[in-house]
C-alpha cells in the first residue's frame, strides 16, 4: 500500500511533506506532487506534514479522486525527485479546497 497526493496539491504544492520522507518517493511538476507507488513504504509520516491535508491512504482515498492513483504512478515516472522543502505556489491560499483543480494540472 502505498499513499497518494490528491487534488488539493494542485496550484498549491506545499513541500512539508518532502523533508519527513525516509525513502524519498516525492516527485515535483510544476504545480502538483506526486508520490511514487512503488518506492513509498506506507510510513505514513508524510500524510499529518500536509498543511491542506492533500495526501491519502490509498485505502482512504475520496472515491472521486481514485484517478490520483494512477496520476501519482505515471508523474512520478518523468517528473524529478524532489528531497527538499520549497516555497508553496506565490497564490496557494487563493486555490487552498477549490474544488475542480485536475484541469488546472500542469504536466
Amino acid at each position: 500500500m502505498a499513499f497518494v497526493v490528491g487534488e488539493d496539491c494542485i496550484k498549491c504544492k506545499h513541500t512539508d511533506c518532502v523533508e519527513v520522507c525516509p525513502v524519498d518517493c516525492f516527485y515535483e511538476g510544476p504545480n502538483f506532487l506526486v508520490i511514487h507507488p512503488d518506492e513509498c513504504i506506507d510510513c505514513a509520516l508524510c500524510e499529518p506534514e500536509c498543511p491542506i491535508d492533500a495526501i491519502y491512504s490509498e485505502d482512504e482515498l475520496p472515491a472521486d479522486q481514485e484517478n490520483f492513483r494512477e496520476l501519482n504512478a505515471e508523474l512520478a515516472e518523468v517528473w524529478p525527485n524532489i528531497t527538499e522543502k520549497k516555497d508553496a505556489m506565490p497564490d496557494h491560499e487563493d486555490w487552498q479546497g477549490e474544488p475542480g483543480k485536475l484541469a488546472l494540472l500542469e504536466r
